[in-house]
């Protein structure tokens, strides 16, 4: 998985925002893991997979925060 824009982020569902976020989340899991074990190639990853959780989560939180106030009219 490539790291998306925020814009490509943007325009996706919110299931496909979920699905992408399990599976960075896996794959971060799987470089700390390799992390530990001394076998990781390129450490700067996780900082990248982290920060791309972190748009996903904000984007998700964004969104649940909008529903309410559309669905009163505000």
């Amino acid at each position: 998985m490539s790291i998306a824009k925020l814009r490509e982020l943007r325009q996706k569902e919110n299931k496909e925002l979920e699905l992408d976020l399990s599976a960075l989340r896996k794959e971060l899991f799987d470089l700390r893991f390799q992390s530990s074990t001394e076998k990781l190639g390129n450490p700067s990853r996780i900082g990248l997979i982290r920060r791309e959780i972190a748009r996903i989560r904000t984007i998700l939180r964004e969104r649940e925060l909008a529903a309410p106030a559309e669905r009163t009219g505000e």
